[in-house]
């Protein structure tokens, strides 16, 4: 087995086609095929299942990625520490994040680093907390932004706070005088939520608060969420670095008791990065700690 025989077995699992495939690595199809096929040889058993609506991983194609990731990346390390021998900055750094950090902080982030290290290239990978957590654990990306309550035994270096909000509706804020609105206070009101795998803070300050709510509204994402209460159909609470991607008519208050939703870098090993990585790595802290 050999690097490429790795990199053509990631690279099919990722697009879930031979053709496309072929077309990232600059090969044949039936080079992919063959390459495939050597390896299923040598391995013992099936990695792919083919089919007319393209490939899948079996069970054993599932259970053999991560480690077919981990040697990949092992390999990308070794060339970085040789690029660092030779005075040369150079390699690949793939990051995790959830949506308000993607659309905050990672432009900033790119064009400063591209400044410079222009010879490492950052690839970004956009999900949900339990999207970044897994791709953290199984060699995807090298690091990636969490909160703190959502990392789970990943070693996390947490270097903000970011406010908990509560978001209401324009016409509720006009009877008002208070800028903080109380958990008793939300406890009587009508929410719109989101699952727990995209606002794990705020389900934990709901826990905490005794916050047992009543909501016809589940969605996903924080567009829809504020969208839904801009239009009266209730409350939610919300980071403050959220708000600042949303367009629409709301009022924010502080809330009482005050919380916050704490965010670090999470990294499967924190001794083990490569150098690209683990320049990036400080240049978001050093970056961020401060604000």
């Amino acid at each position: 087995m050999t690097l490429l025989s790795y990199q053509v077995f990631k690279t099919v699992a990722e697009s879930g086609n031979f053709h496309k495939a072929a077309d990232v690595l600059g090969l044949t199809p039936s080079a992919i095929s063959h390459t495939i096929s050597t390896l299923e040889k040598e391995l013992g058993f099936s990695v792919l299942t083919r089919g007319k609506a393209g490939v899948s991983l079996t069970s054993y194609g599932q259970h053999l990625l991560p480690y077919v990731n981990a040697v990949l990346n092992s390999d990308e390390s070794l060339q970085q520490v040789v690029a660092e021998f030779n005075g040369l900055r150079r390699g690949v750094v793939k990051v995790g994040c959830f949506s308000s950090v993607c659309t905050n902080w990672m432009p900033e982030v790119i064009k400063s680093f591209r400044e410079l290290y222009p010879e490492i290239r950052i690839e970004v990978f956009q999900g949900t907390y339990d999207d970044v957590r897994y791709w953290i654990k199984n060699g995807i990306v090298d690091f990636g932004f969490l909160s703190t309550s959502s990392a789970g035994d990943l070693k996390i270096e947490p270097f903000y706070r970011d406010p908990l909000l509560c978001i209401v509706p324009r016409e509720f804020a006009q009877e008002r005088e208070s800028d903080c609105i109380t958990a008793r206070e939300m406890a009587k009101m009508q929410f719109v939520v989101q699952r727990k795998s995209t606002d794990a803070d705020v389900s934990n300050y709901m826990k905490a608060n005794h916050l047992d709510i009543q909501t016809n509204y589940h969605v996903v994402d924080d567009l829809s969420t504020v969208v839904m209460v801009a239009n009266g159909f209730g409350i939610c609470l919300m980071p403050e670095l959220v708000m600042n991607d949303i367009p629409y008519d709301v009022v924010r208050y502080r809330i009482e008791p005050e919380a916050f939703r704490v965010i670090g870098l999470a990294v499967l090993n924190p001794q083990f990065m490569a150098p690209a990585v683990r320049t990036l790595y400080r240049h978001i802290i050093d970056r961020y700690r401060n604000l």
